[in-house]
């Protein structure tokens, strides 16, 4: 959230944002812990780039010839958006991680949220479908339902 409006601004692209992670942009200390949000300088003050595309659940965009859809995925944060890809790639942000979700501790997080959203909008996913996460190493969806042990938790009901 830190170098959003700074690369929008420099690079003359919108940010997109979904409706209920908006106000994020110009405070994202709302969303880390008390300890990390010790960590911004005095006087650091955030805006909203010029220009933003609200994201929400089915919207289907155009971004340099290629087709993204994006997923309301609810969780790491309220407004956490999933992309996927010429139906081709998912680019999971901090919803999923390989062997591993993003967290959900943190004030703006919610594990049943985050366990609705792993039932709901990943593990339907083809088996075949590369995930890059928002950080970490990339895999597919098949691999994180055979090995990542909060899928398959969520999978059973038994996450949040």
């Amino acid at each position: 959230m830190f170098s959003v409006e700074p690369l929008c601004s420099c690079e003359k692209i919108p940010a997109l944002i979904h409706s209920s992670d908006r106000a994020l942009l110009a405070n994202p200390e709302r969303a880390l812990s008390r300890s990390t949000a010790s960590l911004i300088p005095a006087g650091m003050t955030f805006s909203e780039p010029e220009e933003i595309i609200e994201l929400s659940d089915g919207l289907q965009l155009e971004i340099a010839g290629l087709n993204l859809i994006f997923h309301h995925a609810p969780g790491h944060t309220p407004g956490s958006t999933l992309a996927l890809v010429e139906s081709q790639l998912l680019l999971s942000g901090d919803v999923l991680f390989a062997g591993s979700i993003g967290r959900t501790d943190l004030p703006l997080g919610s594990l049943s949220d985050m366990e609705r959203s792993l039932r709901e909008k990943i593990i339907p996913l083809p088996d075949h479908l590369r995930v890059l996460p928002g950080h970490g190493k990339t895999s597919t969806i098949g691999a994180e339902r055979e090995g990542n042990p909060y899928l398959r938790a969520a999978m059973e009901g038994r996450l949040g």
